[in-house]
């Protein structure tokens, strides 16, 4: 009796291979779905499209869904829910993935135990800009005004990410500088532009044009390596804030308990299209660098962000209504 046991046991664990090689070659047999869990033309859309391009290579259309609505929970939640069999995918972000965990108490999803993280995608940096008439010429003037100052200075952000950025510069540099929440990117450039707010953080598209005009001033890029877009702008560290580090970015993801093969293979059809000087042209016009992990590493990623966006909240006492 127990050699037929041992027998059987044999039998199952053989047959189980070839039934994960045919998951594995046989995927996607029907079309995939990407969603984006923001109204389409924004830089998540971007980069969720040009994700989808290159997982057409495996030979099936790769539709992308925006599901747009409550900062990204919305569709977030929906593809937690979805089958686990590769055919629903979400472009996380730091929004969704980094920054939600710890800034809403009823999410609707676990960011990191209700998905498997096939692959980190890009990296997202921001400008911090200051009006040109500005005394503080540089990063070190401005922490340094902002000392003999306290509470006196203040900044501008749209949205929860320029804040929580702003923030870590507070923390880091042991300084206090009052938020001023704008609803856009135009209304806060115009208060920057005024000098009705002393600095700025948020994305170069809108902003360097600006400091290249003469109007405003680049002081720093937050990213830990200098801009190709600005490649005279030194980073936080650089200007005088060691290990300072924060951008925008994304994630490709399915649901929990999809097939370890399928998530396999997703990583490597998509860690190959980040390789190629088309993806990688591409992101830089955007101001975004490619960013390649493992899904393994991709989950490390993440558990490291939300405890390092969970410390700037709890410190700066952000609510989700200021969002």
């Amino acid at each position: 009796m127990k050699h037929f046991s041992v027998i059987a046991g044999l039998a199952m664990v053989a047959l189980s291979f070839p039934a994960a090689a045919q998951r594995s070659s046989s995927y996607p047999g029907k079309p995939v779905r990407i969603v984006v869990a923001f109204v389409p033309g924004g830089i998540t859309d971007i980069v969720g499209r040009a994700v989808a391009r290159r997982l057409e290579e495996m030979g099936q259309p790769v539709v992308v869904d925006n599901r747009g609505g409550a900062n990204g929970q919305v569709g977030s939640a929906l593809v937690a829910k979805a089958p686990p069999d590769g055919y629903t995918l979400l472009i996380g972000s730091l929004g969704t993935h980094g920054i939600a965990p710890s800034l809403y108490p009823n999410l609707g999803y676990d960011a990191v135990k209700d998905f498997e993280h096939v692959s980190m995608i890009a990296v997202v940096g921001n400008l911090m800009v200051v009006n040109a008439g500005m005394p503080a010429k540089n990063l070190k003037e401005l922490i340094a005004l902002a000392k003999k100052n306290p509470g006196k200075l203040n900044y501008g952000a749209v949205g929860g990410s320029s804040q929580l950025m702003s923030e870590l510069i507070n923390s880091m540099a042991d300084i206090r500088t009052v938020h001023v929440p704008y609803k856009g990117a135009a209304p806060a450039t115009v208060a920057v532009l005024n000098g009705e707010v002393d600095f700025l953080l948020h994305a170069f598209s809108g902003l360097m044009p600006l400091v290249q005009a003469g109007k405003l001033r680049a002081i720093a890029v937050t990213t830990d390596k200098r801009s190709p877009l600005a490649p005279d702008v030194p980073t936080m560290s650089e200007a005088g804030l060691p290990g300072y580090n924060a951008s925008t970015w994304f994630s490709l993801a399915a649901p929990a308990r999809t097939p370890r093969e399928v998530v396999a293979k997703l990583n490597q059809v998509v860690v190959k299209g980040l390789r190629s000087p088309e993806m990688i042209e591409s992101f830089t016009s955007q101001n975004a660098q490619v960013m390649i992990t493992t899904p393994a590493g991709t989950a490390d990623f993440l558990r490291a962000e939300i405890a390092k966006w969970a410390k700037v909240i709890k410190a700066a006492g952000v609510k989700p209504d200021a969002q």
